[in-house]
């Protein structure tokens, strides 16, 4: 059975790859861009079976009525993929409040309205799927991406709350992590540049060269296979709450889920201190 998709971010890179898979296997799509000229010809190609939508995903009110006319158009919707975003760089120190407010307007908000509106319908059909495009970087945090990571972790807490509440409406919820993919065009910023304070500094201006290698030296991966991947979550019957895209920064994920492990247990004595408990030799 053909499937209804909404999707952010369908204009480039991973958003795209979706719609494209999507409606290569005979699934509708309302794709929704900032700037829906570069869908001309997917609707060229597969005419009403893809609704372009111009979206602007910070405008709650534009994504309310976004979500309302795609389900007008094809009468239902069963998969929502939430993937508008970007990534803010920058060192805490620099960041301006408006670069912050800017990232989560973005990245978080624009997610939870988009969430908002789709569950208007979602729990009257009593069914459906929503995909939520977190990131590694919702998984740990690494220096100059603080507010990235910000927006990304509360994406993870935020559906991972919305999995619990809304499973008995037989709705599921997917937080897929990509590591690098090869979708880059421009729009991100370079991890290089310095952008928000006065002088060069150079111990930030280290972190950025580290930041710069780091991510130079993880493999591309393929967004056409990504989609794909995609397909099989949501057609499936038991989906992952969770899962990457890519294995890249897997061992370096085990570490750090490992190193907090341990400096849980490392530090007990102080958590029963902290707690009024009593010494744990007397238990």
């Amino acid at each position: 059975m053909s499937k209804v998709w909404f999707i952010t971010g369908a204009s480039r890179g991973l958003g795209r790859e979706f719609v494209e898979a999507a409606l290569a296997r005979g699934d509708q799509v309302a794709a929704a861009a900032r700037d829906t000229a570069s869908l001309d010809g997917l609707v060229a190609a597969y005419r009403r079976a893809v609704l372009p939508l111009r979206l602007d995903v910070t405008d709650k009110a534009a994504v309310f009525a976004s979500v309302e006319r795609a389900t007008e158009h094809f009468g239902r919707l069963d998969v929502v993929v939430n993937n508008a975003g970007y990534a803010q760089v920058g060192a805490v120190e620099e960041l301006s409040e408006k670069h912050v407010r800017d990232q989560l307007e973005t990245n978080l908000f624009g997610a939870l309205g988009v969430i908002q509106a789709a569950l208007l319908h979602l729990r009257d059909q009593g069914s459906g799927h929503i995909v939520q495009l977190s990131s590694v970087a919702g998984l740990l945090a690494m220096p100059l991406g603080s507010t990235y990571h910000v927006s990304k972790w509360a994406l993870e807490a935020l559906n991972e709350s919305l999995a619990h509440e809304v499973a008995d409406f037989g709705i599921k919820v997917a937080v897929v992590e990509p590591g690098g993919f090869a979708t880059r065009d421009g729009k991100n910023p370079d991890p290089l540049a310095n952008g928000h304070m006065a002088a060069p500094d150079p111990v930030y201006d280290g972190l950025r060269r580290r930041l710069a290698g780091l991510v130079g030296k993880q493999p591309a991966g393929d967004p056409a296979a990504a989609a794909q991947a995609l397909l099989k979550i949501v057609d499936s019957d038991d989906p992952p709450l969770r899962v990457l895209f890519g294995l890249g920064f897997y061992p370096m994920l085990q570490q750090a889920y490992a190193d907090r492990l341990k400096i849980w247990a490392d530090w007990q004595d102080l958590s029963a201190e902290a707690q009024g408990a009593p010494d744990r030799a007397d238990r």
